[in-house]
């Protein structure tokens, strides 16, 4: 860690503290050098584990990239779509992997989505899930349509 004042490469860590949220760690150093304090913040590292075998970072904003596509024409807010893209990396982050597959990036962005709105679900999982028929189509509606029918409640006369 270099000292923003003097560019030195030998801090000392003073003090370490756990952020609210456990995704990261806050850490107050001084400079050996200098004397000056300042604080830094560590986040763990989301890693992409591709199907070809190479890795990336994970980004909140090429997976919502990915979403927005599905959403286009859609009454879908930025807002909202910031809310899914944190919604996704929480579920990634506690996950319990070291290396997220990125299958995994797209099933935790299809629940999210499909309750945020069901027509842009059905546009990124025909994708996702390679639709191949109409069929297919028809499978993931009736789907909807049942877990619908269980979610609200029965009204008789």
């Amino acid at each position: 860690m270099h000292c923003p004042y003097c560019r030195h490469t030998d801090t000392k860590v003073l003090d370490s503290r756990v952020a609210d949220d456990g995704g990261s760690i806050r850490r107050r150093r001084t400079c050996v050098n200098c004397e000056k304090r300042f604080t830094t913040v560590e986040l763990m590292q989301l890693t992409v584990l591709k199907r070809s075998g190479a890795t990336e970072p994970f980004t909140r904003d090429k997976a919502i990239a990915g979403v927005r596509k599905a959403c286009k024409g859609r009454p879908v807010t930025e807002d909202a779509l910031a809310c899914l893209g944190q919604e996704v990396e929480d579920a990634l982050r506690t996950s319990g992997y070291a290396e997220v597959p990125a299958h995994e990036v797209g099933m935790a962005i299809l629940g999210p989505l499909r309750r945020l709105d069901e027509v842009a679900y059905l546009r990124f999982a025909s994708v996702y899930r390679q639709f191949e028929s109409a069929d297919d189509f028809e499978s993931e509606i009736s789907m909807l349509r049942t877990e619908r029918a269980l979610l609200s409640p029965t009204t008789s006369g």
